[in-house]
Formats: structure tokens, C-alpha cells, sequence
């Protein structure tokens, strides 16, 4: 089987040889430069609501806003709510066209970000940049998905069988109480551009298209000890603190030694007063994954690690391993709209990189989970900082975006 990596780079000597095989749209392109002041109203808009995981009212707001963007846009609206977690709207909005393509486009409304983040990390303008928590990942590609919809209906375009747009409330929170929903709606289209932020590390690099998506797990390592006074009598215990550090000391490298498999332990919790030895610890962590046999790999080491070493005398250790988001790979059919992708940059001298695979898990391996849809992720605005603070966007990729999206929307509806 080629990988992923393989056939881009198979991809890009291909592209090398040949010349843009599609003119520019000038008048696509000067939709897109005439919606650059609307979409950073938009930003500042969606910015203003704050939007996370958990933030049930937030989330409301968030539908509320955009049901009415898509119903201007000349879409047929429905929300349905997710089946797990936080429960809130996901909002969908459809319309039917003259042409035989069913096409669709994916983002999230929700953020990493907790309620009255505002206060600390407002919506601020920096030259070229915009900052504000969300902004990128995934307000940015919310506006574009909005923007460019505005675009095609000015342009009455309507050479597509079926158009459908989902926006997903639990995307970082993995995506499960929606991620069934969005895979049954997307094996019902051709085509699938999901609207995640294109990373821009620094002024030299250039805007992209990612071909790779990493699944995700969750480790959940529990010790159970036995409490004593920890002043009296310290050694009748049986301290799970301490085994729970040995125990992730001892493991945090052995993802290392498995191909296609990432490790990295976030949260621990252990013991309730300061006076007493802990009788229960447990710690999470967050796994990546590229291979389809990677989880029950890292199940397997992680064990023999454990059942190898263990440091405190009466304490037990249980190490759980739950799946969540799988991983996306793109095949040679994603592979040849990216490279699409490529040429249409082309067209307006911009160059755009393909990345064959990202530690980020994203929608886009839902909606290529069972195979009937070509799937593409990357398509929001580029910027940097996502999950940390001062996230923000790059105004330059602006037209650049609303131009890609809205021409590659034509090209794929003509295949």
C-alpha cells in the first residue's frame, strides 16, 4: 500500500512538470477581494461569543448566529442535537442545485477555551494579524464556509446536485456525541471539504492542505493503595501517589519504540488531604495514532512496562486504553484534489504545501471513516497558536481561502 507521505511526494514531482491547466476565475477572485472586510466583521462576531466544549449557552448562541447565516445563503436548515457529552446543536444546512456532484463542507463552532477567556485574551488587530481565542481553530473556517457561500449565491451558481454544510458543537471534545452524524451525512456526498486552519508558523510559510489526520485514545492509568495517617504512620500505607509517578516516569517514552503511536500523559489526580497517605491515583493521558494496529500495541507495552517495574508494595494498577476519533488517511483520490487545490493557488501566485499527515485529530477522519466520500482537510484561514493563548489568523489568507474554496467547489461539482 503507498502511504500518504508517498503520494505527495509523488504528487508534487507530478505538479512540478505541468503548467496550470485551469485559467484564473477573475471574477471569483474579486468576489473574494470584495468579501475580505465582511468576513473579518464576521470574525469579530463569532469571536465575541464564546463557544466551548462545555459551554452549553455559548454553543446555543453560537447556532443561533449561524442558522440564519446559512438560511441568507438560500439553505434549508435543521439542528439536531448530539447523542453524548455536552449535549448541543449541531446545525446543518442543505440546498439542492441542476448538476450531478453532492458536495460538503464541515467546521466546528466549539473551543478549547473556557468561559470569560474574553476578559484576559480579547478580539484585538495587530498589523496583519487578528488574535482572539477560537479565531483559527475554528471560527476562521467558519467564516469562510459563510463567505464563500455568499460568493456562489451572488455568482447564482448552482451546478451541484446537493450542497450541505454541518457545523459541529463538540469537535475538541473528540467529537462524540457528533461524529456518527457526521460520517452518515457525509457517505452521502461526493465530496468533502473540511475547514480546519492551515498553520502558519512564521511570515515565510506557506498556507496548506492536509492529507492525514491522527486518530485519537485516551490512557487512563488508576493505582490503588491503602490510606494511612502520614504523620503516625506512614509506612502502613501504601502510597498510590508515589507508584502513580513511578508508573508515568517509567512509561512516558514507551510510545517511542511504536511506530505510528504517541504518548503524552496531561492529568493526574490523587489523595484528598494533606494528612493522609493516598489510597487512589489515577492519570490521563492523550494518545495519537497513524496505524491501524497502534493502540493495541501501546496496550501491550504499556502493560509488560507496568507488570515489569513496580515501586510501592500493596499498591494495584489498572491501565485502561479507550478509543475515540480514528485516524484520517488520505488515499490517491484525495491526493488528486489536493493536487487540484494546488494549481488553482497557482492561479493567483500563491503556493500551497500538502502535509501528509498532522498530530492533530480532526472531523475530516469522520467523514472518511467508512470510504464513500474524497475527503480534504485544511481549508480554513491560515494562523498559529491554536489551544494556547494569543491564537490567531492572518488576514493575507483571506482572498487567498474564499478563492479556493469557491473555485474548487466549481471544478469538483464539473468532475
Amino acid at each position: 500500500m503507498v502511504d500518504a507521505r508517498s503520494l505527495v511526494l509523488i504528487s508534487i514531482v507530478c505538479l512540478a512538470g505541468l503548467s496550470s491547466a485551469i485559467a484564473r476565475d477573475a471574477k471569483l477572485l474579486a468576489a473574494a477581494e470584495q468579501a475580505k472586510p465582511a468576513l473579518i466583521e464576521t470574525l469579530r462576531d463569532l469571536v465575541q461569543i464564546e463557544s466551548g466544549s462545555s459551554d452549553t449557552a455559548g454553543l446555543a448562541r453560537m447556532a443561533d448566529y449561524l442558522e440564519p447565516q446559512l438560511k441568507a445563503a438560500g439553505m434549508t436548515t435543521e439542528r439536531r442535537k448530539t447523542v453524548r457529552g455536552a449535549l448541543a446543536d449541531i446545525v446543518i444546512g442543505t440546498m439542492t442545485g441542476t448538476g450531478t456532484k453532492r458536495l460538503m463542507l464541515i467546521a466546528h463552532m466549539d473551543t478549547v477555551y473556557q468561559r470569560d477567556i474574553l476578559a484576559t485574551q480579547p478580539y484585538r488587530v495587530d498589523g496583519n494579524k487578528i488574535y482572539g481565542p477560537g479565531i483559527a481553530d475554528d471560527k476562521g473556517g467558519l467564516a469562510v464556509i459563510l463567505h464563500a457561500l455568499k460568493i456562489l449565491q451572488d455568482a447564482n451558481w448552482r451546478d451541484y446536485a446537493k450542497l450541505t454544510v454541518v457545523i459541529n458543537p463538540d469537535e475538541e471534545a473528540g467529537s462524540v456525541g457528533s461524529g456518527d452524524i457526521i460520517s452518515e451525512i457525509a457517505d452521502q456526498h461526493d465530496y468533502v471539504l473540511s475547514c480546519e486552519p492551515s498553520a502558519l508558523r512564521d511570515a515565510a510559510s506557506n498556507e496548506a492542505l492536509t492529507l492525514g489526520t491522527s486518530g485519537i485514545a485516551t490512557a487512563i492509568l488508576e493505582v490503588k493503595g491503602r490510606a494511612s495517617h502520614a504523620g503516625v504512620a506512614p509506612l502502613l500505607g501504601a502510597n498510590a501517589l508515589v507508584e502513580l509517578s513511578h508508573q508515568i516516569l517509567q512509561t512516558r517514552d514507551v510510545a517511542k519504540e511504536i511506530p505510528g503511536t504517541q504518548l503524552s500523559w496531561t492529568v493526574s489526580q490523587a489523595g484528598t488531604v494533606r494528612n493522609q497517605i493516598p489510597e487512589k491515583a489515577t492519570a490521563y493521558g492523550d494518545i495519537r495514532l497513524t496505524v491501524p494496529d497502534g493502540l493495541e500495541r501501546l496496550r501491550s507495552a504499556l502493560q509488560a512496562k507496568i507488570d515489569s517495574n513496580k515501586l510501592v508494595p500493596g499498591t494495584e494498577i489498572t491501565l485502561r486504553l479507550e478509543p475515540g476519533r480514528p485516524a484520517f488517511v488520505g488515499g490517491p483520490a484525495s491526493v488528486a484534489v489536493a493536487e487540484q487545490a494546488m494549481r488553482i493557488y497557482a492561479e493567483i501566485d500563491r503556493k500551497l504545501d500538502l502535509i501528509p499527515m498532522t498530530g492533530g485529530g480532526t472531523d475530516a477522519a469522520y467523514a472518511a471513516r467508512n470510504g464513500k466520500a474524497v475527503v480534504v482537510e485544511g481549508f480554513g484561514l491560515g494562523g498559529f497558536g491554536y489551544h494556547a493563548r494569543d491564537e490567531f489568523i492572518v488576514t493575507d489568507s483571506i482572498v487567498p481561502r474564499l478563492y479556493l474554496v469557491t473555485r474548487l467547489l466549481n471544478e469538483l461539482a464539473k468532475k
